[in-house]
């Protein structure tokens, strides 16, 4: 039996009794179960507004759960199997610290090709200058050249 229900039933049993609501007793009892009768559409109405929220949210993490498929699949179909990224061996991960927010920027080659990066978290525009890696012989990889052997055997010979 439901809330609303009982308070009925209630009701209707104050009236069977022959409950008088003119006399101090009656007329509290009266003031409770009319008191009561709103709590209990209150507590329906909330019940049918949560029946509602549950059913959008199973509607949205049922749209999410499309686009997070449609996502992986994307990203499968360019890393590899099963949506996880494959290392890349060519490529290097390059990191520096932005100098107004101190806030660490991760970047690839293509980035340090076009000689610049906005920081993500402050939009200052970080500048790299790749001159000075013309020519290096390639002992870091940055400018994609193989180790010059010549620097090996000096950098060997050192030791």
């Amino acid at each position: 039996m439901e809330i609303l229900e009982k308070v009925a039933y209630m009701k209707g049993l104050a009236e069977g009794l022959g409950m008088d609501g003119k006399s101090k007793e009656g007329k509290l009892l009266k003031v409770m179960m009319d008191i009561l009768d709103d709590i209990a559409l209150e507590l329906q109405d909330i019940r049918e507004e949560q029946s509602d929220l549950e059913e959008g949210l199973d509607a949205v993490s049922d749209d999410l759960s499309d686009v997070e498929t449609f996502i992986y699949e994307l990203e499968g179909g360019e890393d590899g199997e099963d949506g996880e990224e494959e290392d890349d061996e060519d490529g290097e991960v390059y990191q520096t610290t932005c100098p107004n927010c101190d806030e660490e920027i991760f970047f690839d080659e293509t980035i340090l090709a076009d000689g610049s990066v906005l920081c993500p978290n402050c939009g200052e525009k970080l500048e790299f200058d790749l001159e000075d890696l013309s020519g290096c012989g390639g002992c870091c990889g940055a400018c994609g050249e193989a180790p010059d052997e010549d620097e090996e055997d000096a950098e060997e010979g050192e030791d």
